[in-house]
């Protein structure tokens, strides 16, 4: 013992615990002045080299980024109470015991905080990354934030009663079966996340459906457990990982990198407004311009087979004739093969579906070259928008149900000399000017 403490203790005998209080006051100080020291002298000289490292800079939050060192500061005050704790005298062993296991617990603990806020910000730094959507390692660094947190535990456990930490993970194999029963959904999520990663069925940014968990939006977050969509109603759902690996899901990712967007709908036709079309008719659909190579090259399809059955005497009512329906289908076909909106690589198709009793199906099959959102409905409305107009040009009717409206019935008696009206007279109407339409 030094002249010092022996004379302090000299002095101070009189005073019972005095001495102790002295020694144990001495010891905290000592310990605040080791923290004042690192925090003010140490800290600072780390945090203006962190400042000029690759993790520094002005585009990432440095007080964020700099909660390892301050965390990692806190360990020498405690290592300084564990070494001095021993030196005060007349303290119970079984105190100086648990002191020191807290102190031991306490910088464990501390260390591993710092390794996780250390691991964070080894993701924040790699998310800066153009690939790091395709590669996500959030779900990785969570295991091994998992399994660290695990042995930190098990150490303090082992250090607060006393026994060897060893000892102790070898008592746990024989709770492996438990362990598993407990941590199964966190093994079920990390073979997910690595089946996820290596493959890229999933990526932040993506457009996912999945009706089964209420999620129709973009990823915007892909961590152990969870992928976090936020759908397009700015609501936000969390799907468990591991059902992305088990369950059906829809990915719009490729759509969108496919460069189109289908367009597939149908317009409902009344059935009874098919015909044949008459030969003035189709002079006057020769107006046209876009239907021009379709009926020459029906024109001398359809005299080529009417004169073969001429040759046989067949009746007129055997020959084939031009219909409305078919001039309108060929219609729309070129209507969109000369849209400079549809992507025109792409499959492009008018077929009719199977006829119902709502009319009869002439189905759009087509991709936009734009996958935006808006862009795509506003091309394909304004494609129906002309559709719709275009129409009674060839004679041909929507199928529409009625409505629950009332009927206006007007009623007049006819006098002799008018003529009577044909059973199936319609109000005329006046045709527009017939023109080419603009391919627009």
């Amino acid at each position: 013992m030094h002249p010092q403490l022996e004379q302090l203790q000299t002095t101070l005998a009189p005073y019972p615990w005095a001495y102790t209080v002295t020694v144990l006051c001495a010891v905290l100080l000592v310990a605040w002045l080791a923290n004042f020291l690192t925090k003010r002298v140490l800290l600072r000289g780390l945090r203006q080299l962190l400042l000029k490292s690759p993790l520094g800079g002005a585009q990432h939050d440095h007080e964020v980024r700099l909660q390892v060192i301050p965390r990692l500061a806190n360990v020498v005050p405690a290592l300084v109470i564990s070494a001095g704790v021993s030196l005060v005298p007349d303290l119970p062993s079984q105190l100086v015991t648990v002191v020191e296991a807290l102190c031991q617990v306490f910088v464990v603990v501390t260390i591993a905080l710092a390794v996780s806020k250390a691991l964070d910000t080894i993701n924040r730094s790699y998310e800066q990354r153009p690939d790091a959507r395709n590669k996500p390692i959030k779900g990785y660094l969570q295991v091994a934030k998992i399994v660290m947190f695990a042995l930190v535990a098990i150490s303090a456990v082992a250090t607060l009663i006393g026994a060897e930490f060893l000892h102790i993970v070898t008592g746990l194999g024989a709770m492996t079966a438990v362990l598993l029963l407990i941590f199964q959904d966190t093994l079920l999520s990390l073979v997910a996340s690595v089946q996820i990663s290596n493959d890229g069925r999933v990526r932040v940014g993506d457009w996912i459906e999945m009706p089964g968990q209420n999620a129709d939006g973009d990823v915007i977050d892909i961590a152990l457990h969870t992928v976090t969509v936020r759908n397009f109603d700015r609501t936000v759902t969390t799907v468990p990982t591991k059902k992305l690996v088990s369950d059906s899901f829809k990915n719009w990712r490729h759509m969108s990198e496919g460069g189109g967007r289908r367009i597939k709908r149908a317009l409902l036709l009344d059935q009874r407004s098919v015909r044949f079309l008459e030969p003035e008719e189709i002079a006057r659909f020769r107006r046209f311009t876009v239907l021009d190579g379709y009926l020459d090259r029906k024109d001398a399809e359809l005299r080529a087979w009417n004169a073969t059955l001429a040759e046989r005497g067949a009746e007129p009512v055997n020959h084939r004739r031009v219909t409305n329906l078919g001039t309108f289908r060929a219609y729309i076909e070129h209507y969109l093969r000369n849209h400079p909106d549809i992507n025109q690589d792409l499959t492009m198709l008018v077929r009719q579906l199977q006829p119902t009793e709502t009319g009869l199906p002439l189905e759009v099959w087509a991709f936009t070259s734009s996958t935006a959102w808006g862009v795509y409905e506003g091309i394909q409305s304004d494609i129906f928008d002309h559709l719709l107009a275009i129409l009674p040009e060839f004679d041909l009717r929507v199928f529409q149900a009625h409505s629950d409206a009332p009927v206006d019935v007007n009623l007049r008696r006819l006098d002799d000399t008018d003529p009577a009206p044909a059973a199936d007279a319609r109000p005329p109407r006046a045709a527009p000017p017939l023109s080419a339409p603009d391919a627009g």
